[in-house]
């Protein structure tokens, strides 16, 4: 399989979080959708700015989880307690709930936490190994004191020399181009 000569997108590079802010700002007011902004630190405002809206995915496979390990917990506690192996200590009934508990809130507890853990590295695309910034030699600042804002190819509006034009418009550090 060959190399790719295609462009991923265009990369504009910010000293501050606040000019990283205003450029995404800027660019989703020009029309642009398919925004990706990188930074060393969490940052107030950059996700209403490139227009980030969470769809709640990761709550609902916690929930998922969570309600299977108290079903399971509890289904688990019942067979073993009355089908497989029923021992009458003192005349008490085989199936009561309080002596299930506990055993089902554990269980409720280790699901909903696989389900947080692994839902999100999921829905994250972890681990990524490679991604096309990677190729951009500025980008080694992302982790220690540069912010990015990436204009992906994808975008409908997408053209390359107005692109540049716009990020170059936003930035005093510098605009690069993404190759995959």
């Amino acid at each position: 399989m060959g190399a790719r000569n295609e462009l991923f997108g265009v990369l504009g590079e910010y000293e501050t979080s606040a000019d990283l802010v205003a450029a995404a700002e800027r660019v989703r007011a020009a029309g642009y959708t398919q925004l990706e902004a990188y930074t060393p630190h969490p940052v107030h405002g950059v996700e209403e700015a490139i227009g980030y809206k969470s769809k709640g995915r990761v709550q609902k496979i916690v929930f998922a989880g969570g309600v299977a390990g108290l079903v399971g917990g509890f289904g688990l506690a019942y067979w073993v307690h009355v089908i497989h192996y029923p021992f009458n200590v003192g005349g008490r009934p085989l199936a009561t709930w309080v002596a299930f508990f506990p055993p089902a809130f554990e269980t409720t507890i280790l699901l909903a936490a696989f389900g947080a853990v692994f839902g999100m590295l999921a829905l994250n695309g972890l681990p990524m190994l490679y991604h096309p910034v990677f190729n951009v030699p500025a980008f080694k600042r992302a982790s220690a004191d540069r912010f990015f804002l990436c204009i992906e190819s994808d975008d409908p509006e997408f053209d390359r020399d107005k692109v540049r034009e716009l990020l170059e418009s936003t930035t005093n550090v510098g605009v690069h181009d993404v190759d995959y």
